[in-house]
């Protein structure tokens, strides 16, 4: 039987600002299962980001529920909140967030510092272990500016991936990069997904990002406008191998 990772009820999320209320999420439900690979779109104003900072445990709903792995959010203070997000959620951004002068290694290792069981060499290893995962290892002591945008998403999914989380929660993770990079991110995301079973969420505006999941989730005004399984998912690996070769790569 399925593993249910998340689980939204009616969810709603409203601000106050000044006399006027905007209501950003206007009841939304939605479940996300284990190993599903699932991306939510949405223009500006859909309440993509309001979502997404729920799911990643920053905001908590005004009405509603969200369940993640079990645990009901609402009932958690703010560092029971921080310690979930630490352990449940790997983060990778658009903006890749690592430390300039850090190697590919010590970035990878961050947030296993957070966890005082964990020994420094037990910390390495799974940082490397992590590394090998996206087929960075090679790369271990190279410091950010040493790498290529491609390269340092690819640290930043090893550091998502090191605290062995029970879901990917990427925000926009291609938005800096170039088609072909960003064909690459995807064939990494799908082979994670397919090999190792991780549970993705992954945020974007791009349809064509978009058709590489299993399911896709359309917000618009709040609300859940679309919500369908992909029947043709496409091959991330068969986009770029039929990409046409050019001086620039």
């Amino acid at each position: 039987m399925s593993k249910r990772i998340l689980e939204i009820r009616e969810l709603k999320r409203e601000f106050v600002m000044g006399v006027e209320t905007v209501r950003a999420l206007k009841g939304i439900s939605f479940t996300v299962e284990a190993g599903e690979f699932v991306t939510i779109m949405g223009s500006s104003g859909s309440g993509k980001t309001t979502l997404l900072n729920i799911l990643g445990c920053l905001d908590k709903p005004s009405i509603g529920d969200y369940l993640l792995d079990g645990v009901d959010i609402k009932k958690l203070s703010r560092d029971e909140l921080a310690q979930l997000r630490n352990h449940k959620i790997g983060f990778v951004f658009q903006a890749y967030n690592l430390l300039p002068r850090t190697t590919a290694l010590e970035n990878v290792e961050l947030p296993l510092l957070y966890n005082k069981e964990i020994s420094s060499e037990e910390r390495k290893k799974r940082a490397i272990n992590a590394l090998e995962a996206v087929k960075l290892a090679d790369r271990h002591d190279h410091t950010p500016s040493q790498l290529s945008g491609g390269q340092q998403q690819r640290v930043a999914i090893a550091r998502a991936l090191v605290n062995e989380p029970v879901m990917i929660l990427a925000d926009e993770a291609t938005g800096n990069l170039d088609s072909r990079t960003s064909y690459e991110i995807m064939a990494l995301m799908q082979e994670l997904n397919r090999t190792q079973g991780k549970t993705i969420v992954f945020v974007t505006h791009e349809p064509d990002i978009a058709s590489f999941s299993s399911r896709t989730i359309l917000l618009r005004d709040g609300i859940i406008q679309k919500d369908t399984p992909n029947e043709n998912i496409r091959s991330a690996r068969e986009v770029l191998d039929n990409l046409p070769v050019t001086d620039d790569y």
